[in-house]
């Protein structure tokens, strides 16, 4: 098989790119593929705002992996001249029992996290914008912000291309086959060959990883923005934090300082099953009142009109963490996502992850959590 690229990476969203710009610049002849030209907003990687936060609920083993997220994003940002990364300080927010609080405790004392337990009184008065109930409790962090998913994606972009990178918008793989000696993949305008396969496709993952496996549960997650009442000065980037609320057991909605075109707020992990070629993009009066009506009761300042709203889509795993692992088959192809929602932040370092998968070198985390045989094992443990 002749190898025209050392590596082709299927989709150049947040995974793809920081892969595409990390294996550029170590001289690996890179070609990206997208279905559309990114960065657009058909997929995960869209929305003007992701929150970045060190203090991870979900599991600790995060917390190295965003830990050099921030490093790298800090060093594209040094490079682009861009404002890619605001920092606003983060809440965790919720029952002291719950998920989300016991999650981001868990987190930053096995890694000795600087952060603060905030009761409803303290949390009421150093951020009046919100109206916690009296058992309420926060778990603040200092480090977390706001990360501008599109123009890290652009930046990615531009510095892969100019570490040498062949990136092709309006051109998506449709096909892949694998052997020892290389790769061939398939697309409308004719076939790439490489000695390696990065699948980062995000909502098209099921598509081209029929037989992996893989149990996804693609979700339309639909983003509003509001303009916020009376004092909107206390929901500026200065004065406001990123945060995710645990509103009742299990349900969260999550929320951004107004940067100018009205509070972000959206409600994690509930959206409707959908598949990328039928989501529906409009957002109805009735799916906006949902989230306003949660809102209003806990901070009820910053919804004012609608000013916008929008949607992307969650791709989740089973259990939701994510997929990072060489193919089953194929050891020259790699899989980097789903995300299930979750994974912007980690994409630079995602990037770098792959480039040294790609190059022979070994990572510097324990991935274990994120392997594509924890399926396996859990399918056979329930037999």
């Amino acid at each position: 098989m002749s190898r025209s690229f050392d590596v082709i990476v299927a989709g150049l969203g947040a995974m793809g790119s920081a892969a595409a710009f990390h294996l550029a610049r170590r001289g690996q002849r890179v070609i990206g593929l997208d279905r559309f030209a990114p960065p657009h907003d058909r997929g995960s990687s869209s929305g003007r705002s992701r929150i970045i936060r060190e203090a991870y609920f979900e599991h600790p083993a995060y917390v190295p992996l965003v830990q050099r997220a921030y490093e790298l994003w800090r060093e594209l940002e040094y490079g682009s001249g861009r404002t890619l990364m605001t920092p606003t300080g983060g809440l965790m927010i919720g029952p002291p029992e719950g998920e989300l609080v016991t999650g981001a405790l868990a987190s930053a004392r096995a890694h000795e996290l600087r952060h603060e337990v905030l009761d409803a009184a303290a949390l009421a008065q150093r951020y009046p914008g919100m109206t916690p109930t009296p058992e309420t409790v926060a778990v603040w962090e200092p480090r977390a912000g706001v990360l501008f998913p599109e123009a890290c994606i652009e930046e990615h972009l531009r510095a892969a291309a100019n570490a040498g990178a062949e990136l092709r918008g309006e051109q998506p793989a449709t096909r892949w086959t694998a052997t020892d000696a290389g790769v061939e993949v398939e697309t409308p305008h004719g076939t790439v060959s490489a000695g390696s396969l990065i699948l980062a496709a995000g909502a098209w993952m099921g598509e081209l990883l029929p037989d992996a496996g893989l149990s996804l549960d693609v979700r339309r997650q639909p983003l509003f923005w509001f303009e916020p009442l009376g004092e909107p000065q206390r929901f500026s980037p200065q004065r406001f934090p990123v945060f995710i609320w645990e509103h009742d057991p299990g349900r969260f909605i999550y929320g951004f300082p107004d940067f100018g075109d009205g509070v972000k707020l959206a409600r994690h992990g509930e959206g409707e099953r959908t598949s990328p070629g039928s989501v529906r993009r409009d957002v109805t009066n009735v799916e906006a009142e949902e989230v306003r009506s949660t809102a209003e009761r806990l901070l009820p300042g910053a919804i004012g009109p609608p000013r916008s709203a929008a949607t992307c889509l969650y791709t989740n795993t089973p259990d939701h963490h994510f997929v990072l692992d060489a193919h089953p088959a194929h050891p020259n192809v790699w899989i980097a996502s789903p995300c299930s929602g979750h994974g912007f932040k980690f994409s630079s370092a995602i990037g770098e992850i792959l480039a040294d998968w790609v190059t022979g070198r070994e990572p510097r985390f324990d991935l274990g959590l994120f392997r594509l045989g924890r399926f396996q094992a859990q399918a056979r443990d329930t037999k």
